[in-house]
This record gives C-alpha cells, sequence and structure tokens, in this order.
C-alpha cells in the first residue's frame, strides 16, 4: 500500500512546485537576459516584529529575500531569467526564517517582470489577491481546472489511509485503489493537455508540458509543442522541451529498442538482442530506490505467472559502484531471480541514458521483433498487458 499512498500524494502538489528530474522538472534557463521585478505588497496593518521573506529561484541558484513591514506595506525588487514559482512567507513574530514551520503564512505565486501587486485587508497573506500578472490570473485558472482533481485525490488518500491493515494487504482493495488512481492521474493529465492547447503563448503551457513529459509518448508530446507560440518555443526552456521529446524518440512506441550491452552480477556481459524472440520487460530499479522496492513484488509475481510462456524480464540498476553489495543484497531479499546488469554508475547508467529514464521505477515491454509495445507498467498494469498477449494463466 506504500506505493499507492505515494502515488497518491503526487497528485497533489501544485505545479508550480512540482520538483522532478530534467525532463519532469521546470524549464531552467541559464542563457537568457535577466528581468526586473517589483513587487509591491499590503497586508493588513502588520508591523515589527512582524518581517516579509520571499523565496524564489535566479537560474538555477535559490534566492532568499527579506524585509520589514510597516503599517503592512512592503516591497521586494530582483532579478529573474523567466516567469519562476515563488514564495511569501509572514514571520508575525519575528522569530526568523530558519525557525518557521511548515504551518506558517504562506503565499505561492509566481514572479515575472515588472510590476506586481499583492494585497489582502487581513493580516494573512495566504488570503492575499494577486493582480498585474497575466501568469498568475493563468495559473489560477489551470488551479481552478485541477482542483477537482486534487480533491478528489485528497478523498482517496485518506481513504486509502483510514483503511484497517487487513484492507490495505487485500489484492481487491489495493487493486481498486490504485484503479481510482490511475483514473484521477489520466483526468489531470487530460487537464494539463487542455489548458496548454487553449493557452498557447502562456509560459505556464511551456511548465505544463515539461511536467506532462515523463508521462506521455512522444508522438502525444510533439503536437502539443508543436502548438505553442514562437515565442516559449524560442525560450531556453522551449528548447530544453524539445531536446526532451527529442531524447524520447528513441524508445517511443513502436521503435526497436536500441540494443546495449551490460555486465551482470558476476561481470559477464550481457546483451539485450541476446533475448531476441522473446517478450522482455526492460526493468530499471535500484536497491535504493523506496518505490522500486515496493513495486518488485507486483513484477516478481508477474514473472512467475508468464516465464513458462515467451517471457522474461533484464533488470536494470542504476546502483553505485560502492554499492554492489546492496545490489546483491536486494536482488536476494526481494527474490529477483531474472537476469540483472547494471554499470554501477547510478544516474549516469549508459542504459538508463540511452533510454532517457529520468525516474524509476520505469520500464519497457519488447515483443519477440525487438519493438517497444508498451512502457511504465506499473502494479496491475503489467499482469493486464501480460494476460492480454498470454491470455489468463
Amino acid at each position: 500500500m506504500k506505493k499507492i499512498f505515494f502515488s497518491i500524494l503526487a497528485l497533489l502538489p501544485a505545479l508550480a512546485f512540482a520538483q522532478t528530474p530534467v525532463a519532469h522538472s521546470a524549464p531552467t534557463p541559464t542563457a537568457e537576459t535577466p528581468q526586473s521585478f517589483l513587487l509591491q505588497n499590503k497586508v493588513g496593518n502588520l508591523n515589527a516584529p512582524a518581517k516579509a521573506f520571499l523565496i524564489y529561484r535566479l537560474g538555477a541558484n535559490n534566492v532568499i529575500d527579506s524585509t520589514a513591514i510597516v503599517d503592512g506595506n512592503f516591497d521586494f525588487t530582483g532579478s529573474i531569467i523567466n516567469p519562476t514559482n515563488a514564495i511569501l512567507l509572514i514571520d508575525h513574530k519575528g522569530v526568523g526564517f530558519s525557525n518557521l514551520d511548515k504551518g506558517s503564512d504562506a503565499l505561492s505565486f509566481y514572479i515575472e517582470k515588472g510590476n506586481i501587486s499583492i494585497a489582502t485587508s487581513t493580516d494573512s497573506v495566504s488570503k492575499a489577491v494577486i493582480t498585474g500578472s497575466p501568469i498568475n490570473d493563468d495559473n489560477k485558472k489551470l488551479m481552478a481546472q485541477l482542483r477537482p482533481i486534487q480533491q478528489a485525490a485528497e478523498k482517496l488518500y485518506i481513504e486509502a489511509n483510514s483503511a484497517t491493515q487487513d484492507q490495505q494487504n487485500s489484492a481487491d482493495f489495493q487493486s481498486r485503489m490504485e484503479s481510482k488512481r490511475k483514473d484521477l492521474e489520466l483526468q489531470q493529465t487530460a487537464s494539463l493537455e487542455k489548458f496548454i492547447r487553449e493557452n498557447p503563448k502562456s509560459y505556464l503551457s511551456l511548465l505544463a508540458l515539461s511536467a506532462l513529459g515523463p508521462k506521455m509518448d512522444p508522438s502525444e508530446l510533439v503536437p502539443l509543442y508543436n502548438g505553442l507560440s514562437q515565442n516559449l518555443k524560442n525560450m531556453e526552456g522551449g528548447k530544453m522541451i524539445e531536446k526532451s521529446i527529442e531524447a524520447l524518440k528513441p524508445t517511443e512506441l513502436g521503435a526497436v529498442a536500441p540494443d546495449f550491452t551490460q555486465n551482470d552480477v558476476n561481470g559477464n556481459p550481457v546483451s539485450l538482442s541476446s533475448f531476441r524472440g522473446k517478450y522482455v520487460l526492460i526493468d530499471f530499479w535500484a536497491s535504493w530506490c523506496g518505490p522500486c522496492r515496493q513495486e518488485n513484488p507486483n513484477v516478481v509475481k508477474a514473472y512467475n505467472k508468464f516465464k513458462s510462456k515467451n517471457f522474461t524480464i533484464l533488470g536494470v540498476s542504476l546502483d553505485k559502484a560502492d554499492a554492489k553489495d546492496s545490489w546483491i543484497a536486494a536482488i536476494k531479499t526481494d527474490s529477483l531471480t531474472w537476469t540483472q546488469v547494471s554499470d554501477l554508475n547510478f544516474w549516469n547508467n549508459k542504459v538508463a541514458i540511452l533510454y532517457a529514464v529520468q525516474s524509476i521505477p520505469h520500464n519497457f515491454l519488447i515483443d519477440p521483433n525487438g519493438k517497444i509495445i508498451a512502457k511504465d507498467l506499473r502494479g496491475s498494469d503489467l499482469d493486464a498487458k501480460l494476460t492480454q498477449i498470454f491470455g489468463k494463466m
């Protein structure tokens, strides 16, 4: 059930603060001209010792700025590369930034060039209204679209978390929870796609497309990217997304899976091409990856169920050179009895780079001709796909 909890929670954060590697993350330009902003704020009638903090990104760097508050008024000025997510925090008691807790009075928003106003008649910035900022207007519209999905995800998380231990251990309960989660994820994806198509000039569409990257095949991403304005495509972030899509094309559905060779646990070279003629699941994982270890029982179950058919698995580990013992121990502990390979180069594993793997667990199902026929089969999806191929066992 931990995997389901984790997956449900992944639906909850606002787009602005979704953080994942490279193609999953928001574009982080480094070669464009900095632009100035002025943030004018009015939060009730606050005075000292209250203080305001602004946290945002400038290129690859985090910026934490602070200022005093006088009669509720305070300003921030600075530079950004492109619109960037930010947090405005109010330290009501003057305890200092490092002593503020997660429940602190805060507002999440975007900074863009020009003058932005944030105001509220109360002493809580969380209730403030943002004006003079097109991207925050767009974000308000997008969050309104996503809100019902996020609320449903929260209810689903509560339902799963409130279940008894026996229920949580039930295969039927887990299947129902996973089915509901996947439905919400599909709704979220559809909502982001809709926003991108309807707002081709919004920088938020660039962020939304970046967030969709790991969830969609290049054949689905290309039309969305092509529909963006030329201005967005010319930005460094737009160019990064284009490169990410190109990097995914060699492993898109229907492509012949790129061949590779890596050593198994005994140092013997193993090639993907040596499995030609079989259905092969290339399974990317690592001993240090919690979600991978939680998913392994599903993979083991599928392997044991279909191994007598024309099916096998080739595990590719993203473990480190100094953790070979942990890799081998995890294979034994999790009963991964199929072939395992790795160059022990962590995220720089050459096969992971070749397959543009940017999060794990991740997998590709290859048919006997070497073509990719499915990817990212998790939980019951793997069993369902193999049942479709081989029939009920």
